[in-house]
């Protein structure tokens, strides 16, 4: 029985662990994910939507902290009822989503590992016998070493992972899993394959007022987007920057295009205050957001392969 609940920890502690750390990488990722739960047709939960953003960072740490402290025995009986809290958290919302058809990717693995939401659902379901199982013998789950060392170990993983977040959400994911990643062809994702499956790279089109000019764009040689998801929500201290990068490209033969979900009379007046040089073009939000976590961000394309993101923040670091 020693055994069985050893290897049942380490299943659970690692399941945790991983779980956590693909979201941790880029925590913006399950904000929009929270954000979709708590909209109207799903969860109906409108007035949590600004802490969309707080919760995922919370859940994703205790993820990481909870999944090292199980494996490291710390607080064995504090950490199963907190693991055990969360699962049924994920279950209730996995089975809501998989019942209703609501949210079709819970996120559970981030953009790492897709799941349908049955599949997602079958798998809470798996860890929340596992967790009660640990529940039950929780008396066997004993500290790694009896000192210091489990609780050291534990706030250091708390730490590192505080660290990572704010890391991250001042410059961009240090690991990106999605189709608009550094080296990805996006006309290759684009194109359909026998299995059926929705494509990953689909709803891009870069509209002006009369044609899509993703095409074209996309067998652009030098090509510079500055994706602007939502000018209301834009850092507005980024534009004189934003300008002064798009004037270089453009000395330097870059095409350089603006790219919103905006209305046009915002764009309008956003271009005009900070005389920014370049037109810019329509894009579904949900694609821009998915194409980089930055507001603004900037993407540098070569004939439709990715070769360069940053935020507005790093563009120092950025190589024309």
């Amino acid at each position: 029985m020693k055994i069985l609940v050893q290897i049942v920890r380490i299943i659970v502690g690692a399941l945790f662990i991983f779980s956590g750390f693909v979201k941790l990488v880029d925590p913006v990722g399950s904000q929009y994910k929270f954000e979709e739960y708590f909209s109207e047709g799903v969860l109906n939960l409108e007035f949590l939507i600004p802490y969309a953003l707080p919760f995922a960072i919370f859940l994703v740490i205790s993820e990481i902290v909870l999944g090292v402290a199980l494996l490291v025995g710390w607080k064995a009986k504090f950490t199963v009822r907190s693991l055990l809290l969360m699962i049924l958290v994920f279950l209730f919302l996995t089975w809501y989503s998989a019942y209703y058809n609501k949210v079709t990717d819970c996120g559970c693995f981030g953009d790492a590992i897709k799941l349908k939401p049955w599949e997602t659902f079958t798998k809470d379901v798996i860890l929340t016998i596992l967790i009660l199982f640990l529940s039950y013998k929780v008396g066997f789950i004993k500290p790694i070493k009896r000192t210091f060392l489990p609780g050291k170990i534990v706030f250091f993983s708390l730490i590192l992972s505080s660290f990572i977040t704010y890391y991250v959400l001042a410059h961009l994911p240090i690991i990106d899993f999605r189709a608009y990643a550094i080296g990805k062809s996006i006309p290759e994702g684009m194109k359909y394959k026998d299995d059926g499956e929705i494509p990953p790279v689909h709803d891009f089109m870069l509209e002006n007022t009369q044609n899509d000019l993703a095409p074209q764009i996309l067998k652009m040689d030098k090509v510079m987007l500055v994706i602007m998801s939502s000018l209301e929500k834009s850092e507005y201290e980024a534009f004189p920057e934003i300008k002064k990068i798009a004037d270089e490209a453009i000395k330097k033969g870059y095409k350089v295009y603006g790219v919103s979900a905006s209305f046009s009379n915002i764009i309008q007046l956003t271009k005009k205050k900070f005389q920014l040089p370049f037109e810019v073009l329509f894009c579904d939000e949900t694609t821009l957001k998915t194409m980089i976590r930055a507001n603004p961000g900037i993407m540098i394309l070569k004939k439709g392969i990715v070769v360069e993101k940053k935020n507005w923040k790093d563009i120092d670091d950025l190589e024309l």
